[in-house]
């Protein structure tokens, strides 16, 4: 499976950057995370819950950041089962200045099996999508959120 897209940030991308990069933050935007605790140096394990489609269950999972070239590059690789079944992959992301904003582009590859893998790629390309928009959208509330708290 194949996703690729772009989000774009009203923020600059260093504080894209450092908002991506703190796990606290993570862990609000990533959808269905119920815990995102660290075991190593960029290295954490996620436990998630989500109840879409025939993704729908419980999983853990082990997420690394690789490659980090603050503030424009990092990728992530991602290895995680559940009840659905599992997934392999990767994702790359490159954050483009554009004024005082940013737009996040990204590009996921991954193997999926169990029972996620016999919903086909349409389906699971379309939710995927709509996970990461939601991931991006609530991270750039919270870049707003801030700005608007250190502008007064």
């Amino acid at each position: 499976m194949e996703v690729s897209g772009k989000y774009n940030f009203n923020a600059t991308p260093e504080q894209v950057w450092e908002k991506i990069m703190d796990p606290d933050s993570l862990s609000k935007t990533i959808p269905g995370c119920e815990k995102l605790e660290e075991i190593d140096t960029d290295t954490y394990i996620a436990h998630v819950k989500l109840g879409v489609a025939a993704i729908k269950g419980k999983y853990e999972g082990k997420v690394q950041i690789l490659d980090k070239q603050k503030p424009e590059h990092y990728q992530l690789n991602i290895e995680g089962e559940g009840s659905p079944g599992w997934v392999k992959g990767q994702m790359v992301v490159d954050l483009v200045p554009n004024n005082d904003k940013t737009t996040l582009n990204y590009k996921v590859t991954a193997d999926v099996g169990g029972v996620i893998a016999s919903v086909g790629s349409r389906l699971l390309t379309g939710v995927s999508k709509m996970l990461i928009g939601d991931m991006f959208k609530k991270l750039n509330n919270m870049l707003k959120e801030e700005e608007s708290v250190n502008s007064q």
